[in-house]
């Protein structure tokens, strides 16, 4: 059937979905109603994710060591984890087997000097005039002291971290006995035609990953050693305990380095002066040392984070997610790198995909 002669064809009103115009504004309203939702699920269930995403930095770590170990002891990856997991339990069992007492008593005696040291700095800056008198310095040393008490009560909770470490370590175990099951898993939930470009950014990301988490625990232990044995030679009080706490704070950069700084230093001038100075030296030379050389070095064989970066990140995740935000800042801002770059090599090749088809289409 024909259209009259001179009958036209009504358009769309703005306010039908017909209309072009009305089902791109319907589209983009969409897209961000899902982002916002999105957002709003990732705050609600930001500490199940931050859980699940230590297990999978756990899992990279003993992926890297079934990796290393294969290179030298061809056996199947079960029996290999299975090696791996039990050094690592008998490194921490012995550990603290043969210092546990000493470790324990030096607790108690750092705790004792950090207060006792607290308690200085407030008398010397009431002298100063820097705050108004002692009993007000007295006062804040008090909330101050009260506020560092529950927040190591929450932080030392037993319940919540034992059961966060032991959901970290399941998750990160299970992922690790067979990786490609959870990996092929992934791409499932993926469009067909982009599975291949998945499949690879998985891939970096896993590598990146491991290399990330190599560096960290070679720096860890470069800096936990040489520090714990330098203090030890110094005649620093707690030499086995700072070093310990030294290189466990190394897995977080610059603020772990600060804050290990400052227990070296108000330990060291607990015993007087020229330990302090010691104290002093060993902390700058250990920190120039692996800045200069071992963190270059580590980089070229690892993931090169800028440190502004790496800082902002770190104190953007631990003032919205905690403790474990901030231990976990680093190798998210490695995966969120890893992820972009990807993105941009494939938006590159895309672009030039479409070079070439109009130049052979041209005249």
């Amino acid at each position: 059937m024909t259209a009259r002669r001179g009958s036209t064809v009504q358009e769309p009103g703005p306010n039908e979905m017909r209309d072009p115009v009305s089902r791109a504004e319907f589209r983009k309203a969409v897209i961000w109603f899902s982002v916002a939702v999105a957002i709003g699920l990732i705050v609600l269930l930001i500490q199940p994710l931050l859980i699940i995403f230590g297990g999978l930095v756990f899992a990279a770590m003993l992926d890297g060591g079934v990796r290393l170990l294969g290179r030298v002891l061809p056996v199947p990856r079960g029996l290999r984890l299975l090696i791996v997991v039990a050094l690592a339990v008998a490194f921490v069992l012995g550990v603290f087997y043969l210092a546990g007492m000493q470790i324990s008593a030096q607790a108690e005696q750092l705790r004792t000097t950090l207060m006792a040291q607290g308690e200085r700095l407030a008398h010397w800056a009431s002298e100063l005039g820097i705050v108004p008198g002692r009993q007000d310095v007295a006062d804040l040393a008090r909330q101050a002291l009260g506020s560092i008490g529950r927040l190591t009560s929450f932080v030392g909770n037993a319940v919540g971290a034992v059961t966060t470490l032991f959901m970290i370590m399941v998750i990160g175990l299970f992922v690790a006995i067979e990786p490609r099951i959870y990996d092929r898993g992934l791409q499932w939930m993926v469009p067909i035609g982009k599975r291949d470009d998945f499949a690879v950014t998985i891939d970096r990301m896993a590598f990146t990953m491991r290399r990330l988490l190599a560096g960290r625990l070679l720096g860890m232990a470069f800096e936990g050693v040489l520090t714990g044995i330098l203090l030890w030679v110094a005649g620093v009080p707690m030499a086995l305990l700072l070093g310990i706490l030294t290189g466990l704070l190394a897995f977080i950069p610059n603020i772990g380095a600060f804050i290990s700084g400052l227990l070296m230093v108000a330990v060291g001038f607990s015993s007087g002066v020229e330990t302090g100075i010691w104290a002093i030296a060993i902390y700058l030379g250990v920190q120039t040392f692996d800045g200069y050389v071992v963190i270059p070095m580590v980089a070229k064989r690892t993931v090169d984070l800028p440190p502004a970066l790496t800082l902002s990140a770190q104190i953007l995740a631990s003032t919205l997610f905690g403790i474990l935000g901030l231990a976990l800042a680093d190798p998210l801002v490695a995966m969120i790198k890893v992820t972009l770059e990807r993105e941009a090599e494939i938006a590159a090749r895309v672009g030039v995909r479409r070079q070439g088809g109009e130049s052979e289409a041209g005249p």
